[in-house]
Parts: C-alpha cells; structure tokens; sequence
C-alpha cells in the first residue's frame, strides 16, 4: 500500500491546477479554426498513444466485462460530450469565465448524490449549492449579454461531469485509474472514427478533418497531452495525499486560468464576473468544509460501539 506524503501529493495537484487550464487554453486556440470532431479524436489518440504502453510495461489491469464494461462504455460517452461542451465554450467565453462556470460541477454533484443516490446532505450543505449556483450565475451573466445562449455551454458541461464522476464512482474499486483511461480512450478512438468518416463524406464541418500544418498538429498534440498529464497528475496526487487535503486545491485551477487567459487571450473577468469566481469558490470551499466535518463525525460514530465494548 502505498504511504501518504502528503507534500508530493500537493506539488502534483499544484501541477494539476497549471496544466489542465493549459490544455483548454491551446484548444480555445484551436477552437475558432479546427472542427470540433478533429479536436476531440486528437485528444483521445494522443491519450491512447501515451498510455497504451504505460498499461503494458506496467502489466496494470485493463480487461473488463459484463457491468464494469457497460459502464465504461457510458463513462467515455460522457467524457467525449463533457469535453466537447468544454471545447464549445471557450470559442466564445474567456478561459476563467469558463472555467469558473464549470467549477459549478461540486454543486451539482451533491444535488445528484441526494437526489439520485440516496446520500445524506444536510441544510449546510444545501445552502452552499445554492450560493455556488447564485455566484455561478453571476459569472454566465455578463458573458450571457454578449454572446447569448453559448455562455451556458460551461453549465452544460458540468452536468455532464458530474454524471461522468458519480459513474466512475461506480467502477473506481474495479478498475485501475491509468488502465480506465487507456480503454476508455480507446473506446472513444473507435467512437469517433466513423463519425468523422461520415461527416467527411456529408461536408458536415464539426466533423471533417482539416489538414493542418506542422504549428497546428503540433498544437493539436498538445491538447491531448496536456489533458492526459493533467489527468495523470490528479490520479497520483490522491495516491499520495487524501482527497479531504487536495479538495480545495483544485480551486487554485480558476486563478491560474485568470492568469493565462490573460498573458495568451488579453482577457479577465469583469467586475460582475469576479464577484461571481469569488462567491463560487467560497461556497466551494464551505462544501469542503462541511464533508470534513461530516466525515470526522461519521468516524466517530463508527469507533464508537468499538470503544464501549473494550
């Protein structure tokens, strides 16, 4: 079993929260040139060329069947439409209005948990969801007057997300992490491919493969490296800290987007905007806060009858 170092653990979160906004800053410069069907085949080529033979040096579990497989399958259905909405939306919203929107995924992720699980999620908890959700609208709202219905391509992602989690919820004691994701990219690979067969041949020009020149594959590459070393990254910080510690990190990912959507784009949010991020990872952080607490608790609970009958 592997220890925990919690410091490793946070330095490879911290280089989570540097190369994910990365990876959706070179497809936001892909976005308004590239056909969205060729950015999305890319992507998961290049995490298949890349993990493929992690999986096999490393003799790491990748078969599956029966419930395991089907679940899969649905889990790559959704990860292919969570990223297209993504790659969607920074064609027309900033890289920090966009990511900040999608930061409404936790939210929603709790509603599902309740709702559709069955979890218990107490009155705390609720009133952040819908704090998180007032500062996500507050976000949507500036980009909403300016380029209309698009700015909710985000929102449209993080539903989708959180269905992609709470499946993977479902499969992660079955399947290796690195071993998911090779088949599942896979899958997507195979998924795609007649797609884009048939959008070439009907000129459907989301799903037509341009040519490129050696800049614009170079930066197609990119896109599925960068979105497979952010994915790596995230895997290997929970194997080496707990995910109660890392959590909030994640947060730091809007800043860094601000950042380079700045440096690259020339873009920050406005006033109403910052507002919005601020509202949004404060609610985050309180749901953090909360499941600490309410994790503590239930440890205390179980240890309990234990310690009685000592």
């Amino acid at each position: 079993m592997t220890r925990d170092h919690p410091t490793l653990g946070i330095l490879l979160m911290l280089g989570f929260c540097v190369v994910a906004p990365l990876g959706d800053a070179v497809a936001k410069l892909l976005g308004g040139t590239v056909p969205l069907g060729q950015l999305l085949f890319i992507r998961f080529a290049v995490q298949v060329i890349l993990l493929t033979p992690l999986v096999w040096v490393t003799r790491r579990q990748w078969r599956m069947r029966g419930r395991v497989l089907r679940l899969t399958f649905l889990r790559t259905l959704l990860h292919i439409a969570g990223i297209g909405a993504m790659f969607t939306a920074l064609k027309y919203l900033p890289l920090a209005d966009a990511i900040a929107i999608a930061f409404v995924m936790p939210f929603i992720m709790l509603l599902l948990g309740k709702y559709v699980l069955g979890e218990e999620i107490g009155m705390h908890r609720l009133g952040a969801c819908v704090v998180g959700f007032g500062g996500t609208l507050l976000v949507i709202q500036p980009s909403f007057v300016q380029v209309g219905w698009p700015a909710l391509w985000p929102m449209l992602m993080a539903v989708i997300f959180a269905f992609f989690m709470l499946v993977t919820r479902q499969i992660a004691k079955d399947t290796d992490p690195i071993g998911l994701q090779a088949v599942s990219g896979v899958m997507a690979c195979l998924l795609m491919a007649p797609l884009l067969l048939i959008g070439n041949q009907l000129e459907i020009a989301a799903l037509m493969m341009q040519p490129q020149d050696s800049h614009g594959w170079f930066l197609l590459v990119a896109i599925g490296g960068l979105g497979t070393v952010a994915h790596l990254l995230m895997t290997w910080s929970l194997r080496y800290a707990p995910a109660a510690t890392l959590a909030s990190m994640q947060y730091l990912e809007i800043p860094v987007a601000t950042l380079i959507g700045w440096l690259i784009f020339d873009q920050l949010p406005n006033t109403l905007a910052s507002v919005g991020i601020a509202v949004t990872i404060a609610a985050g952080l309180y749901v953090i806060m909360r499941e600490r607490i309410a994790a503590k608790q239930l440890s205390l609970t179980k240890t309990e009858p234990s310690q009685s009958t000592a």
